[in-house]
């Protein structure tokens, strides 16, 4: 890993035998799970320009909100250091630099929007105590007891085997480090669901067209939501994974979570 440097590329080997047989979903696809992660990209690579646009599309822009508590609750300090996965443009990253926290690690599995990313860190004079790495959150290269936070913000469902990134993440913490996400969750307000999936399905892959000439990743974008485990589910991931005092909050009436949960 290096400051404002070449990045390093660091894939999972491929499944073989038996495993490569398996499927797993892309939205409302079942695909290969060796396929998933090459779509996934391809989604994100037609996105990466327009990605900030997109989530203020998708959310209406109470995707700033959401991570503004995201980051409070994360309680940037000093002497803490922090391992961001799947950190796209960098708002959480940036969140936590601007709230006074230690040395950063910026990664995402997708070099283009990675690119997006370390490009808006130098246009905020973020470039002491800030790397930048192409990572698989599946198999991070780290080593483990190593850092001290670990985020997700909305790509733990766009991941193949999300248990392997909970455990994963628990392996670089040092004790009483700690794991957050925050991701697109299950709607909890009967009256809200209606109006969600009409907004999902009709507006947001029309709206993907009219932005960004780009109707089905967006589709995909409302599906992958449809497809993430609900918050009781995630929070017993958590616990699977290994995690302590696991805990979620659920934001604009479930629409989106964070979920939270500590080693010790």
């Amino acid at each position: 890993m290096t400051d404002n440097a070449p990045y390093e590329i660091h894939e999972t080997a491929g499944a073989t035998g038996a495993a490569a047989d398996e499927t797993t979903d892309f939205g409302y696809r079942a695909v290969p799970r060796t396929d998933k992660k090459p779509l996934v990209r391809a989604v994100f690579d037609s996105v990466a320009s327009r990605y900030d646009v997109m989530n203020d599309v998708m959310s209406l822009g109470v995707h700033r909100v959401w991570k503004r508590m995201f980051n409070a609750q994360l309680a940037p300090q000093p002497g803490l250091s922090l391992l961001d996965l799947a950190g796209g443009t960098g708002d959480v990253t940036f969140g936590w630099l601007a709230g006074g926290g230690g040395p950063a690690i910026m990664t995402d599995i997708n070099e283009k929007m990675l690119a997006v990313g370390r490009d808006r860190a130098i246009a905020r004079g973020y470039v002491s105590d800030l790397s930048f790495c192409v990572v698989d959150a599946e198999q991070i290269p780290l080593a483990d007891r190593s850092v001290d936070r670990v985020t997700i913000s909305f790509g733990l469902r766009n991941c193949t085997d999300k248990l392997a990134v909970l455990k994963e993440a628990r392996r670089v913490l040092k004790p009483g480090g700690r794991f957050m996400c925050l991701e697109f969750s299950q709607v909890q307000v009967a009256a809200l669901a209606p109006v969600y999936d009409a907004w999902s399905f009709k507006v947001l892959p029309a709206m993907g067209q009219f932005i960004a000439k780009d109707r089905e990743s967006y589709q995909y974008l409302a599906e992958s939501i449809r497809m993430f485990p609900d918050q009781e589910t995630l929070a017993d991931m958590f616990r699977e994974a290994g995690f302590a005092h696991v805990k979620y909050q659920s934001l604009s009436g479930g629409i989106a979570a964070i979920h939270s949960g500590w080693r010790l």
